[in-house]
């Protein structure tokens, strides 16, 4: 979805930049493991990079999973909580088990993962997001028009 939505916002001509695991933990966060401490931490340097992207006009997208309220009210207060949207992918977990191509899920439910999120470690739903999506019922080109119809009035107020 991330993906999608930054195409789109290209498209558009919008400066965009998706902030994720793969390149956040390879470098900015590469010395951070998974306890509960280090999750917290993790969440906290990226809303810190979030807000100075955000500065200096890039729409960032943070694709991450926030695994409590208090990890997420703490990244909106960074960011700021006007210019902070909060999107809860609420798709099924046995749906995200089907569709992991890097494996984590099972390495998880072996042990091999500790503190995995949703299977050895806790997930709280989002109180108050500010969208929701269930790709086990949208498509993707569903999630992006409804991400884009929240974005769009957002970043025309930049402007």
């Amino acid at each position: 979805i991330a993906i999608a939505l930054e195409r789109e916002l290209h498209r558009r001509g919008l400066l965009c930049r998706i902030l994720d695991g793969d390149n956040i933990r390879s470098g900015i966060n590469n010395n951070l493991g998974f306890s509960e401490t280090d999750r917290v931490e993790n969440i906290r340097r990226i809303a810190e990079v979030s807000k100075l992207f955000l500065d200096s006009g890039i729409i960032t997208i943070a694709a991450f999973i926030s695994p409590n309220n208090d990890i997420r009210e703490m990244a909106a207060n960074i960011i700021g909580k006007d210019d902070f949207l909060e999107i809860f992918v609420s798709t099924p977990l046995e749906e995200c088990e089907k569709r992991d191509v890097k494996g984590l899920y099972a390495k998880a439910r072996k042990g091999e993962i500790p503190n995995f999120t949703g299977i050895s470690a806790p997930f709280e739903v989002p109180e108050h997001p500010a969208l929701s999506l269930d790709t086990s019922q949208l498509t993707l080109e569903e999630s992006v028009n409804r991400l884009l119809k929240l974005v769009l009035p957002k970043v025309k107020n930049i402007k």
